[in-house]
């Protein structure tokens, strides 16, 4: 069975952290940025973690 490749794609939108979780960006945060809130665009700037649902998918994306 040949070598699985990882996505590309995948491998520059996520990271893995030393426990194994899955870390992203947010999203909604490159423009219109004027009618949104301090707080709403502070927290947008933070890392957040992969849900539950989608972390089998990104797993295999990034062949871990």
């Amino acid at each position: 069975m040949p070598k699985l490749k990882t996505r590309k794609s995948a491998a520059k939108r996520f990271k893995v952290t030393g426990t194994g979780k899955i870390k992203r960006r947010s999203n909604f945060a490159r423009h219109i940025l004027t009618k949104k809130s301090a707080k709403r665009k502070r927290q947008l700037g933070s890392a957040k973690l992969v849900s539950k649902a989608d972390v089998k998918r990104v797993r295999e994306m990034l062949v871990l």
